[in-house]
């Protein structure tokens, strides 16, 4: 049967279990959304304000899901508006395909209106991209695309359609998926003894646990291990949630602002055993002063990864799922309550007062007011890391948060694409003003799909984290870090007829998230908080992580 390009494009997408659709219209892709309109009881399209907002919601909707995470936009400027969203999961290992319309054949190359090289602008942040050169090659090149996002290590791929692409028809015929997947091969057999070997005979190890965890989704296999072992894990900002914060052997966060505990613990350790993380330097601080006395065991599915930036003595690389299996095979049961307690007793002392209108409390609050199965969804700032230290995840894909970008305004379209993908669940948005500025404009879309997603927002009028770095390292000079308060964000609630409320105590707030949990529609409640409250503990860049700033 014969088709238009446009619609091989949809047709591929059904093949591909595709049912929702991110994006915005333009002049390059009008023969797709024309087509879009015989589709309509297949596909869901949000319409988003913005091509990065669409980017950043696919981006949601995958990383909450696992599925990949579908987007349209036109030529140029609307291409170029996914990059920082594209960027965003390049560097988190999301997978997307992006669709982005390209200027005719007979246009390109001539500075045509609306002509930007998107495949080479996005080359660096991509996994891989097409230009798509004919309409005959279309069906092949997007099954090879989700292929390509959803295996291995996954993330981002762009396709860039001609816009005389979408018009030109074939026939076509529904071929299934592009391939079986192809697993990766298997460690080395003596390797992986060796490594359980020195699990083994370890006195003091340390599960470093990373985001590839949850993308090979080896949640169960990496407990047996911890359990079998007797070993603590301490999570990445990326894996939080891949091991239940409830347990025992549950350290919390490492890095540059890991609890206290968790990063004297990974000093004193005699093995780490890290499992898809990747030595992040927001994680390792010093890279000579990381774990200085310790073996480093890594499994990694990206050979790219093993010993890129740290010295790697049992490098295990391949399918995180099958190695953690293997490992938990080989190694003894042990009892290792000395050195747990050991960790225990490095932890801070004394209670917080509970009765504080601090960051810690307001999440608290906060969390059990949207209950256990909520997402939870954050900007980039000192509430993302106080989210981070005070937010109890004990599931994956619950967590969602810009990790390697940083990418301030990521939340509020994360979290369209989250409330999307899960229409029974509460999504609770975490928003520091500078932040939440950023992409605000977001909230016509929540609107538009009456989406009921709780926005949190930390108001302290400044940009906090830059602000608080200017405080510790720069001799309190302070640089176009204090923003006015200019901005009634009530009011700006009320324009995308949304409901608003503030808060500047924990009464307040609780009476504020109990009318919010109850309603069906969006709400932003504006926290005001002191812009001296800073995150601590936090490590100063370049140092080793047992060197912290505990407090102000």
């Amino acid at each position: 049967m014969e088709y238009t390009g446009a619609e091989i494009v949809l047709e591929c997408l059904k093949e591909q279990g595709v049912d929702t659709i991110f994006g915005y219209p333009g002049g390059a892709v009008i023969p797709l959304y024309d087509a879009l309109m015989g589709y309509q009881e297949d596909f869901l399209h949000v319409l988003t304000c913005h091509e990065q907002g669409a980017v950043h919601a696919a981006d949601g909707y995958a990383r909450s899901t696992g599925r990949a995470g579908v987007c349209f936009a036109t030529s140029g400027p609307g291409a170029t508006n996914t990059v920082t969203g594209i960027a965003t999961a390049y560097m988190d290992s999301v997978p997307l395909v992006v669709f982005t319309g390209q200027v005719p054949h007979s246009l390109l190359g001539k500075d045509s209106f609306q002509e930007i090289d998107i495949t080479a602008v996005t080359f660096p942040i991509t996994k891989y991209n097409y230009l798509v050169k004919k309409v005959e090659d279309l069906p092949y090149i997007i099954r090879e695309a989700f292929d390509i996002a959803t295996t291995g290590r996954r993330g981002p791929v762009l396709i860039d359609i001609p816009k005389d692409i979408f018009t030109a028809k074939m026939n076509y015929i529904m071929a299934g998926t592009f391939k079986e997947e192809v697993k990766p091969a298997a460690p080395d057999e003596e390797l992986l003894k060796e490594a359980a070997k020195a699990i083994d005979i370890s006195k003091r190890p340390v599960i470093y646990a990373g985001g590839g965890v949850i993308h090979a989704g080896a949640e169960e296999e990496l407990f047996d291990l911890a359990k079998k072992a007797d070993i603590p894990v301490a999570n990445t900002l990326m894996s939080l949630g891949c091991f239940p914060m409830n347990s025992p052997l549950s350290l919390g966060l490492v890095g540059m602002h890991g609890h206290k505990e968790t990063n004297l613990a990974v000093t004193k350790s005699d093995l780490i055993i890290a499992v898809g993380a990747r030595f992040s330097d927001r994680v390792i601080g010093s890279k000579d002063k990381f774990a200085p006395g310790a073996k480093i065991i890594q499994i990694d599915i990206d050979s790219s990864e093993i010993g890129k930036n740290k010295e790697v003595h049992f490098p295990l690389e391949g399918d995180v799922k099958e190695i953690l299996k293997a490992l938990t095979f080989c190694v003894n049961e042990k009892n290792r309550e000395q050195w747990l307690r050991q960790i225990r007793s490095l932890g801070p002392k004394g209670k917080m007062d509970s009765k504080e209108f601090t960051p810690a409390n307001i999440l608290s609050l906060a969390q059990n007011a949207v209950g256990e199965d909520s997402i939870i969804v954050t900007e980039v700032g000192q509430h993302q890391m106080w989210a981070a230290q005070y937010c109890k995840v004990d599931s994956s894909r619950r967590f969602l948060t810009s990790g390697g970008l940083g990418t301030m305004g990521y939340g509020l379209g994360a979290s369209i694409g989250a409330q999307i993908a899960y229409p029974k669940k509460k999504v609770l948005h975490i928003a520091g003003d500078g932040s939440f500025r950023m992409n605000c404009n977001e909230l016509a879309t929540v609107s538009k799909y009456k989406l009921p997603i709780i926005t949190l927002l930390f108001n302290n009028n400044s940009l906090g984290m830059v602000r608080q770095w200017q405080g510790l390292f720069q001799d309190k000079r302070y640089s176009q870090t204090d923003l006015t308060d200019d901005v009634d964000y009530m009011l700006l609630a009320s324009a995308y007829r949304l409901n608003g409320a503030q808060a500047e105590n924990l009464m307040q707030l609780d009476e504020a998230l109990k009318k919010a949990v109850a309603s069906d529609k969006a709400t932003v409640i504006e926290c005001k908080i002191d812009k001296e409250i800073g995150v601590y503990p936090i490590v100063p860049p370049g140092m080793a992580i047992d060197n912290m700033i505990t407090s102000a």
